[in-house]
C-alpha cells in the first residue's frame, strides 16, 4: 500500500504476507491516511512498480485516485512514458478514477499499456460495492497471457486488440473481420495461456470460415460498435485527427451508432415524420435527424470527444469501454427513423427507407419497381435476399450487388 498525497509514502519497503497480521497492518495504514498536499501520481506509480519482482506468480497493481496529478511530474504523457520504462513483465495495472476530477486519458492509457482495465466511480455510485466486485473477480484468475493461433485465417481489426486475462465467471468475446481467397473448412484454432504457472492449450476443431456467409447479419454492427469505441479511445488519449474523426462518422452513419459526431434525434410520439439531415458544426453533424413540433434535445458537442476530465470525460471513457466490450445489440433509445435489415442500416428520409451507403449523384445502375407490381414480385423471385430490405416498407432505396434498387409506392 502506497500513499501519494504530496509525496509517496510506502506502508512497507517490500511486499508482506496477506495474513491476519498483514491485513491489520494494511487497515491501520489506510486509516492513517489524510487528504493533505497534492497528488503525486508519477512517483507513486514508480514506487509501486518497484515492489514487484520478475516471477511467474500473478502480479496485480490497483491504482486508485480522486485527483489530477498536481505534485512532482504533472505531464500525463511523461507519466505514461515513465510507467512504460518501469514496466514489469506480467504486471496487470487496474486504474480506478473516483469522482470527476481525474484525467481519464492518463488512467485509460496506463491500464491499456499494462494489461489492465480503467474504471470510474461516479459520485452517484457506491465505491465499496464497485471495488469489492472487482476484487471478487481478480482473486480467481483462470487463464492469463492468452494467445490465439488462427491457423492461417487472415484476420483484421479484431477487438479487443489485446487478449485480456480470464477470471472466474468472466468470458472473452472476440469480434473481428477475416478475408481469405477461398472457403476454409475444418479449421483448428488453438488457444494457449497460463493457469497457475502451468501452460495450457485448448483446441477448437472443425470450424468454418466461408468466403460468403449471409447469416448472422447482426455481426457487422457489433464489430462496428467495437471499432468506434476503440477509435474514440484513440481520439481521447491521442487527440483528434481528421482520419479518426472521418472513420467514426462513416461507421456511425453506416451502422446507426451514436457518437459525439453522429447523434440522432428521437421521433416524438405523434410527430410528423419529416426527416432531414441537420447541420451541426464544422466537424460533426446529426445524421438522419427527425424534425417535429417538439423542441429538439441539445446534441452533444463534437469537442466532447476529446474531454478527458470532468463528468463528460468520465462518461465518454466509460462509454468507449462499453462499446469495445459490447456482445449484443442494444436498440433501446434508437430513433424510430433508423432501422436495420439484412445487415444494413436504413434512415427514413422524406418518407423513403434509404440505405446508409446510398449517396445522391451515385453513378451505379438503377432498377426501379413499383411496390406490389408484377415486376416487384419477379425481382424478389430472382433475388430473394432483396426481400429483407423491401420488407421495410413501400418506399425503399437499397444498394445490393453493385446496383441501386428503388421501390416506389
Amino acid at each position: 500500500m502506497i500513499s501519494f498525497a504530496g509525496e509517496e509514502r510506502l506502508m512497507e519497503p517490500r511486499m508482506i504476507t496477506a495474513d491476519e497480521q498483514g491485513r491489520k497492518r494494511g487497515e491501520a495504514f489506510a486509516q492513517s491516511l489524510r487528504p493533505i498536499g497534492g497528488t503525486n501520481i508519477n512517483q507513486a506509480l514508480l514506487a509501486a512498480m518497484r515492489q514487484f519482482q520478475s516471477s511467474s506468480r500473478p502480479k496485480i497493481l490497483v491504482f486508485m485516485t480522486d485527483g489530477l496529478p498536481t505534485v512532482g511530474l504533472t505531464n500525463a504523457t511523461r507519466i505514461v512514458d515513465n510507467a512504460r520504462a518501469a514496466r514489469v513483465s506480467g504486471l496487470r495495472l487496474f486504474t480506478f478514477g473516483v469522482g470527476y476530477d481525474v484525467n481519464t486519458a492518463l488512467l485509460d492509457k496506463l491500464a491499456a499499456e499494462n494489461g489492465g482495465v480503467a474504471d470510474y466511480v461516479e459520485p452517484k455510485e457506491d465505491l465499496e460495492v464497485k471495488v469489492s466486485n472487482f476484487f471478487a473477480k481478480v482473486n480467481y484468475p483462470v487463464l492469463t497471457d492468452l494467445k490465439l493461433n488462427m491457423a492461417g485465417v487472415e484476420t483484421d481489426l479484431v477487438y479487443p486488440r489485446e487478449l485480456p486475462d480470464i477470471f472466474r465467471g468472466s468470458q472473452v468475446t472476440l469480434i473481428g473481420r477475416y478475408r481469405n481467397p477461398i472457403d476454409m473448412d475444418f479449421v483448428r484454432l488453438q488457444l494457449g495461456g497460463n493457469a497457475s504457472g502451468t501452460d495450457k492449450n485448448f483446441l477448437y476443431n472443425n470450424l468454418r470460415f466461408p468466403l460468403r456467409e449471409e447469416g448472422n447479419d447482426f455481426l457487422p454492427r457489433l464489430w462496428a460498435t467495437r471499432r468506434v469505441g476503440w477509435l474514440m479511445e484513440q481520439v481521447r488519449t491521442n487527440r483528434e485527427q481528421s482520419e479518426l474523426r472521418d472513420e467514426i462518422v462513416d461507421l456511425g452513419t453506416r451502422y446507426g451508432i451514436v457518437t459525439p459526431y453522429t447523434s440522432y434525434l428521437a421521433l416524438e410520439p405523434g410527430a410528423a415524420q419529416n426527416v432531414t439531415s441537420l447541420p451541426r458544426d464544422n466537424r460533426g453533424f446529426i445524421a438522419g435527424g427527425v424534425t417535429s413540433n417538439a423542441p429538439a434535445p441539445t446534441p452533444m458537442k463534437a469537442a466532447d470527444a476529446q474531454a478527458v476530465t470532468g463528468q463528460t470525460g468520465v462518461q465518454q471513457s466509460k462509454r468507449a469501454r462499453e462499446q469495445q466490450e459490447v456482445v449484443k445489440l442494444d436498440t433501446e433509445g434508437r430513433s424510430s427513423a433508423i432501422r436495420t435489415a439484412g445487415g444494413k442500416t436504413f434512415y427514413l428520409r422524406e418518407g423513403i427507407w434509404t440505405d446508409s451507403e446510398f449517396k445522391a449523384g451515385s453513378t451505379l445502375p438503377i432498377t426501379a419497381v413499383k411496390f406490389g407490381s408484377d415486376d416487384y414480385f419477379n425481382l424478389l423471385k430472382q433475388k430473394p435476399r432483396l426481400g429483407e430490405f423491401f420488407s421495410l416498407g413501400e418506399r425503399v432505396i437499397v444498394i445490393f450487388e453493385g446496383r441501386i434498387y428503388r421501390v416506389d409506392a
